[in-house]
C-alpha cells in the first residue's frame, strides 16, 4: 500500500512550470509581503464593485434523503474488514444526516448515493488518518466544502486539532453548524481563503482534497509556504499525471514530494492516493 520513494510511471511530455529558481525570502518577510498584498487599499479608498453572479442551481433541491439506517448500512459496507471503531461510524452517520439535510439548500457534494458517500467521502478521509502521523498535529483543511476531509479526520484522530476553512460562506456556515451540533471539541472552522488564513497562523499539516491540480495547489500557497511543514493532497487515479505536470513548479517553489500512499476503494470505485509534499517550512525537521 505504501511507498516511501516516489516511483512514477512514464508519461508523455506535459506542461512545465516557469523557468528559473527564485531566491526565497526569509519566512517573516514573505508573510509580511503577503499581508501587504492582501491589505492594500484601492486608490480611491473603496473596493471596486463586484459584478453580480448568477444564482447557483441547487443540484439536489428535491432529493429525498436516505434513512439513518440506510446510511449506517452503507458505512458498514464501505468499512467492512477495516479496523475501525463503531463509535466512529456512529459519528459519521450523524454528519451524513446533516449533509443530506443541507444538500437540499446548497451544493455541498456531487456524490449522493449512500454507498458512494460512505466510500468516497468517509472511508477515503479515514484512511488518510491511518496512513499519516497526525497525533498531536495542527491540521488545516483548505477548501473543506461539506467537511471533507476535516470532520472525519477530527473524529478519527481526537488528539489532533483540525481547522476547516472554505471561501464559500454558506459552506463554512454549514461546517460550523456541524461542529457545534456534533460537539466536536478538536475542530474549528472559519469562512475565508486558506492562503490568507496561513498568513497569520502556522500549521503542521495542510490538507487539500481534490481541490485543484498539484501545480495550482503549490502555486496557491507559494507566499505562505514557510507557514506549515507538510502539504498533503488526496487525489484520484490520475495522480501520477498531476505529479508530473506539477513537478517543475513544485521544485521551483521548494516543495519536495516525500511520500506516495495508494489504496483502492471498495465496489470498484477506483484508486486513491495520498501525496505528501514536504514544504519549505518543514526543512530541517
Amino acid at each position: 500500500m505504501a511507498s516511501d520513494e516516489p516511483n512514477l510511471p512514464d508519461e508523455e511530455d506535459l506542461p512545465e512550470g516557469e523557468e528559473g529558481l527564485e531566491e526565497a525570502l526569509p519566512p517573516d518577510l514573505e508573510v509580511l509581503e503577503g499581508l501587504a498584498d492582501l491589505e492594500e487599499d484601492d486608490v480611491d479608498g473603496e473596493a471596486p464593485a463586484k459584478p453580480e453572479e448568477p444564482e447557483e442551481k441547487i443540484l439536489f433541491a428535491k432529493h429525498k434523503a436516505p434513512s439513518e439506517k440506510a446510511i449506517r448500512e452503507a458505512l458498514d459496507w464501505a468499512f467492512e474488514g477495516e479496523d475501525v471503531e463503531a463509535r466512529f461510524l456512529e459519528r459519521c452517520t450523524e454528519h451524513a444526516l446533516l449533509l443530506y439535510g443541507a444538500v437540499r439548500r446548497m451544493n455541498l457534494t456531487k456524490i449522493i448515493e449512500p454507498r458512494e458517500v460512505a466510500a468516497k467521502h468517509y472511508l477515503d478521509c479515514w484512511r488518510a488518518t491511518r496512513l499519516l502521523p497526525l497525533l498531536g498535529k495542527r491540521v488545516l483543511d483548505i477548501g473543506t466544502g461539506g467537511g471533507f476531509p476535516g470532520i472525519p479526520i477530527a473524529l478519527a484522530e481526537e488528539n489532533a486539532h483540525v481547522h476547516l476553512i472554505d471561501a464559500d460562506e454558506n459552506k463554512a456556515a454549514f461546517v460550523a453548524e456541524c461542529i457545534e451540533k456534533m460537539k466536536i471539541a478538536n475542530a474549528s472552522s472559519s469562512a475565508g481563503r486558506g492562503e490568507e488564513h496561513l498568513l497569520r497562523n502556522k500549521f503542521d499539516v495542510c490538507i487539500m482534497r481534490d481541490m485543484s491540480s498539484v501545480r495550482e495547489n503549490v502555486r496557491l500557497l507559494r507566499k505562505v509556504r514557510h507557514q506549515f511543514y507538510d502539504l498533503v493532497m488526496l487525489k484520484g487515479s490520475s495522480w501520477s499525471r498531476e505529479v508530473r505536470a506539477g513537478e517543475r513548479e513544485a521544485e521551483r517553489l521548494g516543495f519536495r514530494l516525500d511520500t506516495i500512499l495508494e489504496h483502492e476503494l471498495p465496489g470498484e470505485m477506483g484508486g486513491r492516493a495520498v501525496l505528501v509534499y514536504r514544504a519549505p517550512g518543514g526543512r530541517g525537521r
